[in-house]
């Protein structure tokens, strides 16, 4: 499995959000999800990792 390193920045700033989805990561196997509905299927999408 590739390794991403994240880039850490204290804020983000979107132009022209319809919205955003807050879910919590599940275990998935040997990985992780996050549902989100099916109406964003083949869509691109963005996860927003924060501390929480």
């Amino acid at each position: 499995m590739k390794i991403i390193k994240l880039k850490t920045k204290p804020e983000l700033k979107i132009k022209n959000m319809i919205g955003f989805l807050k879910r919590k990561v599940t275990k998935f196997g040997t990985s992780a999800k996050v549902d989100c509905p099916k109406e964003y299927l083949d869509k691109t999408v963005y996860l927003v990792i924060t501390n929480d």
